[in-house]
């Protein structure tokens, strides 16, 4: 199934009560396209997103902690109890300092049942993060996350070509994000093997959501 995750981040716009009020609207639009659209939320908006939509909810990120004296950490039983269903790993903005980290917080969510979205900024780390065989594999490169003017899809054309042969031969499914803003990027990322795409800033930052990711839906058909 195509599909969009929204990283909702820490805008205004994905933050409390407007989280909640946006993820109904993402909601009905699910409904309506049949595209499967997953918003991947702060932690402390889980429980009240999952309990006002059907949407299948992730949070941004996860520590490899497990209980005990470790203050400001996000456990992944706390998520998993909340309603979360899966968590991004290795985001750009929020990268592990070690590859044996990202590996511990991978183990940690398969653990308690969280699926996993694993972020790689080259396709070097995209090879070695298919070792962790997350659920979902991405590629993103931390210099085009924000863009509005120029997508992965029209800068690296050729680089998705090459995530995706990667992603192909560990049977993983292929995430693309990095600035994606219109229909054209997501036929694109589509036409070179990826399932679907990561957008945040697009959405969050639109003066209409809804029409913004009406837009964006047009790229599955």
């Amino acid at each position: 199934m195509s599909m969009i995750f929204i990283n909702y981040k820490t805008y205004e716009s994905g933050t409390g009560q407007n989280a909640i009020n946006l993820s109904k609207v993402f909601d009905e639009l699910a409904h309506e396209s049949q595209i499967k659209i997953i918003p991947v939320v702060q932690a402390s908006d889980i429980k009240e997103i999952v309990s006002s939509t059907k949407l299948e909810v992730w949070v941004q990120s996860i520590d490899s902690v497990e209980f005990g004296a470790h203050t400001g950490a996000v456990m992944p039983e706390a998520v998993l109890e909340d309603g979360a269903t899966g968590t991004f790993l290795n985001h750009s903005e929020n990268r592990f300092t070690s590859f044996d980290e990202l590996a511990k917080a991978s183990d940690r969510a398969k653990e308690v049942g969280l699926k996993t979205l694993i972020f790689a900024k080259d396709l070097e780390e995209l090879k070695n993060i298919c070792s962790l065989s997350p659920n979902y594999l991405a590629y993103e490169p931390p210099e085009l996350v924000g863009s509005s003017t120029i997508s992965v899809a029209q800068a690296q054309p050729e680089v998705i070509s090459q995530a995706q042969e990667i992603a192909k031969s560990a049977s993983l499914p292929l995430i693309v994000g990095a600035g994606i803003h219109t229909r054209e990027d997501i036929k694109k990322c589509l036409e070179l093997g990826a399932v679907g795409v990561a957008v945040a800033s697009d959405i969050m930052k639109a003066e209409d959501p809804r029409t913004e990711l009406l837009e964006l839906i047009e790229g599955f058909k």
